[in-house]
């Protein structure tokens, strides 16, 4: 794997493929092979009654599998794209949460072959969105691609 850019540059670049996701203030807290995670604050995102939108709670959610992928996979021309997400909103968020996701070496290493000699490679992603107070306050699991274009 060529060597990881940092987690400023990282935000930057995800700020600028992603231009709402800059306007959220989503922050890369982490990203290496097999791990991602992003923080998301309050500011732009509380909704009407005082609690996180959902939709914000969606978003840092989804992005985790284009920055897993990024960091975690190796294949010329490989795009990952989510092709289902399910959310469970569980508890309100009324403070900034972060967004983490896992990806076994196993996993990885399954997903490269088949998206290297097929163009493409399925996976699944569990993320937990979790308040400043260890508080999972939603879970997504979605059905991503790595897709070679």
């Amino acid at each position: 794997m060529p060597e990881q850019p940092s987690l400023t540059e990282l935000t930057a670049g995800v700020h600028a493929l992603v231009p709402i996701l800059g306007a959220m203030g989503i922050e890369v807290v982490e990203s290496v092979p097999g791990r991602a995670a992003a923080l998301l604050p309050t500011g732009p995102n509380v909704n009407h009654f005082g609690v996180s939108y959902a939709g914000s709670l969606f978003s840092v959610a989804e992005m985790l599998g284009g920055l897993l992928g990024s960091s975690s996979f190796d294949v010329p021309g490989a795009v990952p794209i989510v092709k289902r997400l399910e959310i469970d909103f569980l508890k309100p968020a009324t403070t900034a949460v972060t967004a983490r996701t896992t990806l076994s070496e196993d996993e990885i290493a399954r997903v490269q072959r088949e998206a290297t000699e097929t163009g493409r490679g399925v996976f699944e992603l569990v993320t937990e969105v979790v308040d400043q107070n260890g508080v999972v306050v939603a879970r997504t699991r979605g059905d991503y691609q790595l897709r070679v274009f």
